[in-house]
């Protein structure tokens, strides 16, 4: 199995590097990792929709250039299903189950997804309706995955 997160914008603030960075350590004893940053396109003050929209087609294209054929997505969308940890947990112990050998994560930039990438999404998932940072984001999914493979452990990491 090979966990992918795609996101659009680079990291720049060194704690949220440094945390991500345990993160991946923790998981490689479980997974594969890879890690995609995306150039993010530059929103000028009072964007119009117009400006908006081709932003977010732009990166849009950017992501599915990324995504591979057989990969089982997971676009982070505020319209997305939540989870409890648990279930997620199952929810990649499955994909796996099914044969899959790619989970890809996705997390847009600042105006969020293209609708394409929406649409090529197998599952949109929300960690809730507060409004993070994407970079704070990237964090708390790599938590997340490893959270989901103590859970599948039986670790005491998740109590």
């Amino acid at each position: 199995m090979k966990i992918r997160v795609i996101s659009v914008g680079k990291l720049k603030e060194k704690y949220l590097r440094e945390g991500i960075a345990e993160y991946q350590k923790r998981l490689s004893r479980f997974t594969k990792v890879e890690v995609i940053e995306l150039i993010d396109e530059k929103i000028p003050d009072q964007a119009s929709q117009a400006e908006k929209h081709q932003i977010l087609t732009k990166e849009g294209d950017r992501i599915l250039s990324k995504i591979g054929d057989r990969d089982y997505v997971v676009a982070l969308a505020i319209e997305g299903k939540q989870v409890a940890s648990e279930v997620f947990a199952k929810q990649l112990s499955d994909v796996t189950l099914r044969g899959q050998s790619t989970i890809t994560f996705i997390i847009g930039g600042s105006l969020g997804l293209d609708d394409r990438v929406k649409k090529r999404a197998n599952h949109l998932m929300s960690f809730g309706l507060l409004t993070l940072p994407h970079q704070l984001m990237k964090l708390v999914l790599f938590e997340q995955i490893y959270r989901a493979f103590m859970i599948q452990q039986g670790s005491p990491y998740h109590k």
